[in-house]
């Protein structure tokens, strides 16, 4: 197996489980794709590793799969009663790492208390995301990640621009690193302290949501 290479198993393939699994596969890594309705499953035949239909709640199905060779689960049945089942037979397969995705935060917290690792909301994290840039058209994108991470996408405003990152202070004055820089199509990543920000730049910068927020308002 190529280095860097993992192998994926999504179960559940509604518009996230498939919108997951594609991006898996087309970032080169092997993705099993299982859902319980047989249309859906012929459709993705050709567009994932395998794809297999499947009764994710029969526990004797559930172990044909051989899940138990695989780097990641994602759990993304929509059901709670499926997805609490689904999270929990995983979790005695031995399985390393589940994320599962959450519709509420008691079903979030239902899901860590089975095994899930990770445990993630679709609907409430593309809400914060639009809010964000509706509210200030110079943000890109905006997410929140675990730990009170934040990670933003932001163009480079004009008073940055023709400085080196190091001349833009951004660690000083808000405790916030640019991780890279997206320039002309291309993603520089770890850019150099030298580096000079370009008109047209955009700003990947990671912080605690407190620090991001603080140059968010600054911008």
């Amino acid at each position: 197996m190529e280095k860097n290479k993992k192998q994926y198993v999504v179960l559940g393939m509604g518009r996230f489980g498939i919108s997951v699994a594609r991006t898996l596969y087309s970032l080169g890594h092997d993705v099993l794709g299982v859902d319980n309705d047989e249309e859906i499953v012929q459709t993705l035949s050709n567009e994932l590793t395998h794809v297999v239909a499947a009764d994710l709640l029969d526990e004797e199905t559930f172990k044909t799969l051989g899940l138990r060779n695989f780097d990641v689960a994602i759990v993304a049945v929509g059901d709670l009663e499926a997805s609490m089942m689904c999270t929990l037979m995983l979790k005695e397969t031995g399985i390393p790492f589940i994320l599962a995705k959450a519709s509420t935060s008691l079903h979030g917290r239902m899901l860590e208390k089975i095994g899930a690792d990770k445990v993630i909301y679709p609907e409430r994290d593309m809400g914060i995301r639009v809010g964000h840039n509706l509210a200030d058209s110079n943000i890109v994108d905006y997410i929140e990640l675990v730990d009170n991470l934040s990670i933003m996408e932001i163009g480079a405003p004009k008073s940055m621009v023709g400085k080196s990152l190091s001349e833009a202070e951004l660690r000083r004055l808000y405790n916030v690193t640019v991780v890279a820089l997206r320039r002309n199509g291309k993603m520089l990543v770890n850019p150099d302290p030298h580096d000079k920000i370009k008109e047209g730049d955009i700003m990947v910068i990671l912080g605690t949501r407190e620090s991001v927020k603080a140059m968010e308002s600054k911008m």
